[in-house]
């Protein structure tokens, strides 16, 4: 099956007048199949929303795509022309954003802000009433006719991201790209959520890549996993092989962080971190970037950076452990 997306050797760097230039990401590659689930997982600060808006097209001022190749269906995305990108955003390829507050407009109705996405992307025709309706009641359900006409002040944050995941389906996307949906949601809404995600994401056929710093909410969801550690990746693989048997030091760290279950006895158990902080961009180690913090480090790690191995068809990992 030919890939819906694919990503050669990203780099991404910002510049400001203060700190000059600093890399976001560095060498990033993947494919993603239609239909298929790829989830991103890293700490804050390992390029996985410089990734998104790479993807989309919206990088925020002072980024810029140094170097690599994103094709979408085919067609190459790096170089074309913003009037080009806005017939492809929106309507083939929808990005939804963190903070849902921040993104809808505060003083338009959820219907009329669900129109509008409509309307700047396929046009006001005849079956746009049916549309919109269609997305709302697609995540809201029976609520619809209260939502609809609610502000976004007025809805919780669970109900804001069901509003911003209507605005990405009213179009019919083939690619969805989720940037941490579910980070400021309480665990009953998160769970509420990430099944709808996985229900209009089945239902519908569509690509999702689906970003989060939570490696659990990925189980049983994702087809693959991708691993990003300090702008670069450290493992990529099928996602029941990543979380059951990580390789990379860093992925097997993450999944140690998360808490036990069923919890330990005792109301003050510590949980597990990661020793030491990410590298400094604009001054990173001269080999492996997590050498510093790994546990397994090798004289090696810390002379020189570790290319791809393949453990698989479709599992690679950058590490010396497995010949780097």
């Amino acid at each position: 099956m030919p890939s819906i997306v694919e990503v050669r050797d990203l780099h991404v760097a910002y510049s400001s007048r203060w700190s000059g230039e600093t890399r976001a990401l560095e060498g990033v590659s993947f494919a993603l199949e239609a239909g298929e689930v790829l989830g991103v997982v890293g700490e804050s600060g390992s390029g996985k929303s410089t990734l998104a808006g790479a993807l989309a097209g919206l990088l925020p001022p002072g980024g810029r795509v140094v170097r690599g190749s994103v094709r979408f269906e085919g067609r190459e995305l790096l170089g074309e022309p913003e009037a080009e990108l806005r017939h492809i955003r929106g309507a083939r390829l929808a990005l939804i954003f963190q903070e849902a507050s921040l993104a809808l407009h505060p003083s338009m109705r959820v219907r009329q802000q669900v129109r509008e996405v409509r309307r700047a992307h396929r046009g006001g025709g005849t079956g746009i009433d049916e549309a919109v309706e269609g997305a709302l009641h697609a995540v809201f359900g029976a609520d619809v006719a209260r939502i609809g006409s609610a502000y976004p002040h007025e809805l919780s944050g669970g109900q804001r991201q069901r509003v911003m995941l209507a605005q990405a389906m009213v179009c019919g996307p083939a690619l969805l790209v989720a940037d941490e949906p579910t980070a400021s949601l309480d665990p009953v809404t998160l769970a509420e959520i990430l099944k709808l995600f996985r229900e209009l994401q089945a239902a519908r056929g569509m690509a999702l890549i689906f970003i989060t710093h939570n490696p659990a909410l990925l189980s049983g969801f994702a087809h693959r996993i991708l691993v990003l550690y300090a702008g670069g990746v450290a493992e990529c693989g099928p996602a029941k092989e990543v979380l059951r048997n990580p390789k990379h030091p860093y992925t097997k760290a993450l999944l140690d962080c998360l808490p036990a279950w069923p919890a330990p006895r005792g109301a003050y158990a510590r949980l597990p971190v990661i020793p030491g902080d990410p590298p400094d961009r604009n001054a990173p180690p001269p080999g492996c970037r997590f050498e510093p913090r790994c546990a397994a480090r090798m004289e090696e790690c810390g002379v020189r950076e570790p290319g791809a191995t393949q453990l698989g068809r479709a599992h690679s990992v950058f590490c010396f452990k497995y010949g780097g």
